[in-house]
């Protein structure tokens, strides 16, 4: 029987897998149709310092193999996820994953302090939002904003770890991965969407109301699996890979381009059980290919 526990970032995970931030909520819902503890980890929905609506509909469109989204960070605030969240989730028997999004420095420091004391296993550092004081320019497009980022973060977090999420909306990610390992990342996860946009001919608007949107889905996994193994390349601090996830064999790809962890999103939009059968699909991949452990297969890939 294969071992399926992981660490990431000091943090042991029953199993690999978890559900990405954006595409969960904060588990309500998907904790009516089967236990949350099967999970290795949950990383809830992005929270700001103050409640959000999100953006206006159309918000989300489906796209051949993917879809486009522009929620807009809808969540109820730090403080009602501090109070009402957190302990909801702590009866269950996974790791707590808080994805914090700050529109200032300040405002990061600030989410870090209080995800902390709530008792988070870890913070996952969205760096694809702007950056008001550099003029709207998402920190992570930046390694000097990405690593400031990271940096207030950390000051802030205390024992707990913090993992950065890097943008594939860059020339070159190994840089913005480097910068936020200099800064204190004790992991990175990648990747967030990729910027896209669909018109809808007839009516010549694009077919959500943001005009642009965040590509996810099977058809981002090839891009995914090449950032993640350059990254692995590029840094030593251990990887949560994530982007177009949707059976065993991807993550176990995700797993051997050099992830410890991989998260399952979009897949859930049309299968709610997608995390817990890719789990039980990767460790039937492990057990059918002689893998002990499935820790075995990160970084295990042949490069021509």
């Amino acid at each position: 029987m294969t071992d399926m526990r992981v660490t990431l970032a000091g943090v042991e995970l029953k199993n690999p897998i978890v559900v990405a931030s954006g595409t969960f909520g904060f588990g309500h819902e998907y904790g009516e149709l089967f236990d949350l503890s099967e999970l290795g980890g949950i990383c809830v929905k992005g929270t700001t310092v103050s409640r959000r609506d999100g953006n206006p509909s159309p918000r989300i469109a489906e796209t051949p193999s993917g879809i486009l989204n522009a929620v807009g960070l809808q969540n109820p605030g730090v403080d009602a996820f501090c109070a009402e969240e957190v302990p909801l989730l702590r009866k269950f028997d996974t790791k707590i994953i808080a994805n914090i999004s700050g529109n200032t420095l300040e405002e990061y420091a600030l989410l870090s302090e209080k995800v902390s004391a709530a008792g988070v296993d870890l913070i996952e550092v969205n760096i694809s939002c702007p950056n008001v004081k550099a003029g709207g320019m998402a920190f992570g497009t930046d390694p000097r904003s990405a690593a400031a980022a990271t940096d207030a973060v950390k000051r802030k977090a205390g024992k707990v770890p913090v993992m950065t999420k890097l943008s594939p909306n860059v020339t070159d990610i190994t840089e913005i991965a480097r910068a936020a390992e200099s800064a204190g990342a004790d992991a990175l996860s990648l990747i967030n969407t990729l910027l896209g946009m669909r018109i809808d001919v007839r009516t010549r608007r694009p077919i959500i109301r943001n005009n642009t949107g965040g590509l996810s889905g099977p058809a981002v996994l090839p891009v995914a699996v090449r950032m993640v193994w350059q990254v692995a390349n590029a840094v030593k601090v251990p990887l949560l890979g994530m982007g177009g996830v949707a059976s065993g064999s991807d993550a176990a790809e995700l797993m051997m381009a050099g992830a410890s962890a991989v998260a399952v999103g979009t897949a859930l939009f049309g299968d709610p059980y997608a995390a817990v059968r890719v789990r039980s699909e990767l460790e039937e991949f492990c057990e059918t290919n002689g893998v002990a452990a499935v820790r075995e297969l990160t970084g295990s890939v042949r490069p021509w």
